[in-house]
């Protein structure tokens, strides 16, 4: 009899889609690992949270979870379900108590340049259109910059804010990946944030890996998977 391996729920972060993971998703699938990607509202973290455990619901099967960025704070709220096995994140908020995405209790850690390109209109946060596609994309090729940029959504800034419920991470075993090269969630911060972690691996790269290095994404996703099989 062979192995069955748990499927890999994504979750993808601010202003993004379920998109943002298809090169992830073709590299998983080539790699014979199956996955859903979760779309999130974006209107505040309990709305993300629930829509990623309406999703687990939904698959009825193990999983692994993976959180980029603020998915990291959707994924340590929904991971206490009970299908999943393990958590990954990868540029990600793995919060703790009483913390938000505007708000960890880390020390004195540099920010990166996000707050300038925030754009707020009343409750909405958007992003410039220059400042933030450099931010987000700027080591990835022009066309995948370009592409995924124009597909970019406004927010509710409640999403900032809130803390979640729960911290998953305290009893699921994690993976933290850091990107060394991030101008979004600064790499200090990132490292700070992965002693959280069970295991922390790195990567020389910016803040979105799924678009500049999805084969490594993959890999790193599927070998955990593998790890959890079961017969």
């Amino acid at each position: 009899m062979g192995l069955t391996a748990p499927v890999v729920v994504l979750v993808h972060g601010l202003w993004h889609g379920a998109w943002c993971w298809d090169a992830v998703r073709a590299a998983l699938s080539d790699r014979g690992v199956d996955s859903v990607a979760v779309e999130l509202p974006l209107t505040d973290l309990a709305a993300d949270v629930a829509a990623t455990r309406d999703a687990l619901d939904a698959l009825g099967w193990p999983a692994v979870l993976v959180g980029h960025s603020h998915g990291g704070a959707v994924v340590t709220g929904a991971g206490a379900h009970p299908l999943v096995r393990e958590l990954v994140y990868v540029a990600a908020y793995q919060l703790d108590e009483g913390e938000s995405v505007s708000r960890t209790r880390l020390g004195d850690l540099p920010d990166s340049r996000l707050g300038e390109a925030l754009l707020v209109s009343g409750d909405t946060v958007d992003l410039d259109p220059v400042l933030g596609a450099r931010l987000l994309y700027g080591d990835a090729p022009t066309a995948v910059a370009v592409a995924a940029t124009a597909r970019l959504r406004p927010l509710q800034r409640a999403v900032f804010r809130r803390v979640p419920e729960g911290i998953a991470w305290r009893t699921v075993p994690s993976t933290y990946a850091v990107c060394g090269r991030d101008e979004v969630v600064h790499p200090e911060r990132q490292r700070a944030i992965a002693a959280r972690a069970t295991r922390v691996v790195a990567w020389p790269c910016g803040h979105s890996p799924q678009a500049t290095r999805p084969a490594d994404v993959a890999d790193l996703i599927a070998e955990r998977a593998r790890a959890l099989a079961t017969g």
